[in-house]
């Protein structure tokens, strides 16, 4: 296991080619999905498409950057995911915060505590100047969390079109940042 980064409960690790079925698992839960999707990511674009984009970006980024799976510290059970990535892929000057849990690991801490993490890691090890998220505007869980982590409303975003038919994408998106600049 090749661990990214831990903090009191949490162990962040690269993710593997044995570990698409706990991505599809993740992405098969409806409310996990709620504000990403109307219908489960596919098994086969798990392990045709996401899964060898997720394993290129640890070569990409030498390892800097990338998506994590997310595990309990004491039990080792799967929690979820989380990321920290260029949004061009090239450009580590801003990258972008996300995470994805399991529905039954939600209202533990884990979404500020990973997350927390990684903020402080691009800071003082990756040098990176700017984190930044986006989230669905109605979406109040995400965006508490956000607002935890220290986190600046930005602005608002439009929706993407392949969003249009998610739940409150009438309502567009909200970014949030935080920087180590002045």
């Amino acid at each position: 296991m090749h661990v990214y980064l831990e903090t009191d409960r949490l162990v962040l690790r690269r993710f593997t080619a044995a570990d698409a079925d706990l991505l599809i698992e993740l992405d098969s839960d409806p409310p996990v999905l709620r504000y990403l999707s109307t219908s489960p990511t596919p098994p086969e674009t798990v392990r045709e498409r996401v899964l060898p984009i997720i394993l290129a970006g640890y070569e990409m980024w030498d390892g800097k950057f990338g998506v994590f799976a997310a595990q309990h510290k004491d039990t080792g059970a799967f929690l979820g995911w989380f990321f920290l990535r260029p949004e061009d892929g090239t450009t580590t000057d801003e990258v972008e915060l996300g995470y994805r849990l399991r529905r039954d690991e939600w209202g533990k801490g884990y979404a500020t505590e990973g997350s927390r993490a990684l903020i402080d890691r691009a800071f003082t090890e990756l040098k990176v100047h700017t984190v930044w998220a986006d989230t669905m505007a109605v979406n109040r869980p995400s965006r508490n969390v956000l607002e935890k982590l220290g986190m600046t409303l930005t602005g608002t975003i439009d929706t993407p079109p392949d969003l249009a038919d998610v739940e409150g994408a009438e309502h567009g998106g909200v970014r949030y940042e935080i920087s180590t600049r002045p």
